[in-house]
Formats: structure tokens, sequence, C-alpha cells
């Protein structure tokens, strides 16, 4: 027993006792999110982004992969109806792309989608949210680090004649050992975001106009081989390969919330999110859809089956000539490269967010106090993606991508309708039009679009949670912000 005067021995804090449903459904106020906005370990970020910047930052994480590597898969599945699979995955994105908007202007946090659920549907359902985007923006970093390979080994070849062989350009299973250009590409990456957010924007700015400008030309030149026959068998396989081709091109339009990550390196973010967020989303579907057309106007449908350069071949036989093809290749190359920089961007920033409130190990939070950038998770994150990108084939990870990026939006509609029905005074800058019609619609198109991926999909995506599911269990939720701060305040009273 101990002694009148004599303190308790000091115990290690632990979590309340609570029940289990409270703890899995504990919300972080949108007030609290916001305030904490940029704080890191050591440092804080800097908020350096300007509107344009960050419509740039959207576009350049997400056009280029879908017209440069992906169409070669989507043609043989819808046929010429390729340009109907990318209407049906734009209005997929921009259903989401509305309700991204409103979070956007509402809660302007590096979080993007994850930060929303957790302010409106509580830690689980963000966590799990959290878990989908690490799937999305990790592994699609991997996917397009794959295809920049295949346009360098193009360039190469048009240049001065060599290509990297496919031991050291392929992943194993693909008569390769290692895939070096994607590793390569993805520490190129890296090395720019150490640089800080600032100048890693200048430098997207300047690949996304070469980007579109590559694309344009294409366009022009390909428009000179377009033959109105090949459209004359539209949707080959029916309906069911339009749908599992605008399934598949998802992974084409994953970039446009790559912006709601930079929410908190933005300099007026409440205004300039949802205007950078549809801005993008316009020009680069406007932009997808009409390559899509020129590409299978002037290609039978047929002969894009293996083509991980279609493009640059199209303009080969086109105008007769190897230097077209050679420059789009060019230009690819520094177009899918910037896709893996902002992508990689937005990785980071996801984790910097589940970081700070406890959900994965501190070291994903430190702050840069000479760059204001998370330094050791770029580091860390490059790596893994750069490992993915050198022994996975570009199939598998699409696929994937996909599958989390759509259960991601499909959350961020749901968490317009709850922030509306718990705040509905609360200020927004932007609101999705014609009440939950839009959010609605925009949760039914992804639910649809991911019951068009193949079984194998679900089974990948299924072990992906289940693993999730078990780190979080075993160590977000005990160290959870939310749950530790409650043990302080207990503590102190």
């Amino acid at each position: 027993m101990l002694d009148q005067g004599t303190a308790p021995p000091a115990t290690e804090p632990t979590v309340p006792k609570t029940s289990p449903l409270s703890a899995l459904t504990r919300r972080k106020p949108v007030e609290r999110l916001v305030a904490e906005g940029g704080q890191g370990e050591g440092g804080s970020l800097r908020r350096s982004l300007s509107m344009w910047q960050l419509t740039m930052i959207s576009i350049g994480a997400t056009l280029g992969t879908g017209i440069f590597v992906v169409l070669g898969d989507a043609v043989p599945k819808a046929g010429p109806a390729v340009t109907v699979a990318f209407v049906i995955a734009g209005l997929t994105a921009l259903f989401s792309a509305l309700s991204y908007a409103e979070l956007a202007g509402s809660i302007p946090v590096a979080g993007s989608s994850y930060s929303y659920a957790y302010a409106t549907m509580g830690e689980l359902v963000a966590w799990v949210c959290g878990w989908c985007l690490v799937l999305e923006y990790g592994v699609s970093v991997a996917a397009v680090a794959v295809g920049w390979g295949e346009y360098l080994n193009e360039l190469l070849d048009g240049t001065i004649g060599v290509t990297i062989p496919d031991v050291l350009s392929s992943a194993p299973g693909e008569g390769g050992i290692i895939n070096l250009p994607g590793l390569i590409v993805v520490l190129l990456a890296m090395l720019f975001l150490l640089g800080g957010a600032r100048e890693s924007a200048v430098v997207n700015t300047v690949m996304v106009f070469v980007k579109i400008a590559a694309l344009v030309l294409f366009c022009a030149i390909g428009f000179m081989g377009f033959k109105s026959g090949n459209y004359a068998d539209f949707m080959p396989l029916g309906m069911a390969g339009v749908s599992a081709a605008g399934a598949s091109l998802f992974f084409s339009y994953i970039g446009f919330d790559a912006a709601s990550t930079a929410g908190e390196e933005a300099k007026d973010p409440k205004r300039d999110l949802p205007r950078a967020i549809m801005l993008s989303l316009l020009i680069v579907t406007v932009l997808y859809v009409l390559v899509a057309a020129v590409a299978v106007g002037a290609w039978n449908w047929k002969d894009f089956e293996g083509s991980e350069a279609s493009l640059a071949a199209i303009m080969n036989d086109v105008s007769g000539q190897a230097f077209w093809g050679t420059l789009l290749a060019a230009g690819a190359v520094i177009s899918i490269a910037s896709v893996v920089l902002t992508v990689l961007y937005g990785q980071t920033r996801v984790l910097f967010a589940m970081s700070r409130d406890g959900l994965v190990p501190k070291v994903f939070g430190k702050v840069s106090g000479k760059t204001g950038t998370p330094r050791v998770n770029t580091v860390i994150v490059s790596l893994f993606c750069g490992v993915l990108a050198s022994v996975i084939p570009l199939g598998k990870l699409v696929d994937a991508t996909s599958i989390g990026t759509l259960f991601a939006f499909a959350l961020v509609n749901i968490a317009v309708i709850v922030l509306r029905r718990t705040r509905p005074t609360m200020d927004r800058t932007f609101r999705v039009p014609l009440g939950w019609t839009f959010p609605i619609l925009g949760f039914l198109f992804c639910v649809y679009n991911m019951f068009s991926l193949d079984s194998i999909t679900w089974v990948v995506f299924g072990c992906w949670m289940a693993a999730g599911l078990v780190f979080y269990f075993l160590y977000g939720m005990r160290r959870s912000r939310l749950a530790t701060d409650v043990v302080a305040t207990d503590a102190e009273k």
C-alpha cells in the first residue's frame, strides 16, 4: 500500500477503455484539420503555390499515361468505341471532381479524401480511404514509370539507333530482370521534390506545356492519315468491352485530385483548389477524347494490341518519316516524367497528413526546415515506388491503381452528402449543383466501374485492404492522435 504522500509510480498512458465502435467512428473536427494545416515534425510546409501552379500540378498528374501508354491496352477491349470509354471514365471523374472541389474548398488540407473522410465518416473509414490512396498514388507512380521506359527506348532508337535491352528494361516474367528506366525516372522525380514544392511546380509547369504541345502535334499529323473505315466496326466486343476499357482508362484520370493534396501549400486554397480541379479535368478530358479519336481513325483498332508506344508508331506510319515519331517520343518522355513527379508529390502529402494524425509512423511527418518539405517521407516513398516499377508489369499495376482510386472517389461522394447533413451552415467556396444528385451519380459510376474490373484485380484489392486493416488495428488505432489526446486530457484531470 502506498503512503498517503507518495505519488503513484509513473505508468505509460494507455488508450482509455471505450467501446470499439466509438473508437472506429471518432471524427476529427474540420476546424482542427484546418488549424493543423502545414504543421509537421520539426517544421511546417510553405504556402507558395498559386492557382495556376495547382492547375498545372493537376494536369501534370493526369495528362499523359492514359494516352501515351494505356491506350494500347484499352483499344483492343473497346475497339473504335474507346472514345466512348474515355467519355464514361471522364463522367465518372467529373462527378467525383465536383465533390472533390466542394470538399477542397471547405477542408483545404494535405490529406485529400483521407482527411475528408476523417471529418465526416470517422477514423476507420478515413484509414481505409487513406490506404486506398496509398494504392492509388504509390502504385500509379510505378505504373507510369514502367510506361516511361517504352517511350525512352523509342526516343533512343530514333536518335542514336540503340535501345535498352529487354533484360534491363522489362519486369521479371516479361523477358527481363529489372526495369531500370522505371527506377531511374522515379529517382529523378525524387530529386526534384527534395528541392522544394515551389521549385518542383516550376519544373512541372514546363513539362505540362511540352506534353500539350506533343499531343496537339500528334492530332495535326495523325489527322492526315484519318480513315473513316476504321470506325466501321465501332463496338466489336459490345458494351462489355467498352465498360472494361472504361474501367482501365479511369487510371488516366486519377491525377486531378493531386491538386487537393497541395491544400497546405496553396496560397489561397479555399478559392484556388476548386478552380484548379475543375479546370484541369476539363482540359484533360478534351485532349483525351480528341487524341483517341484521331488515333483510332489513323490506325485499325486491331493494330493497337501489345503496343505501349502506339502514338509514336502512328505518327511514323502516317508521315512516312521516323522524325515525327521520335519527336513525339521525346515529348512523351518529358510528359510521363511529369506524371511521376506530381503523383509522387501527392503520395508524400497524403502520408504526411496520416502521420500527423498518428496513423502511420512519425517519420512520414518530419519536415525539413531548409526546404519546407517532408524529405525523409519523399525518399522512402520514392524507393518503394521505384522498386515496384522495376519488377512488376504495367498491366497488373494499372488495374490495381484503378480499383483503389474508384473506391476512394466513391467515399468522397459520400463525404459530401454527410458533411452537408452534419454541417449545413459551413462556409463553402464551391457547392456541387443539384443537391445530392451528382454525388449519388458519382458514387454509382465508381461502383459500376469497379465491378467492370476482373476478378484477379478484386483479389489483389481484397488482400491489400486486409493488410491495411491489420496494420490499423495493430498500430494506427492505438497511436491515433485522437486517442492519445484523450489519454492526455484524462491524465491532466
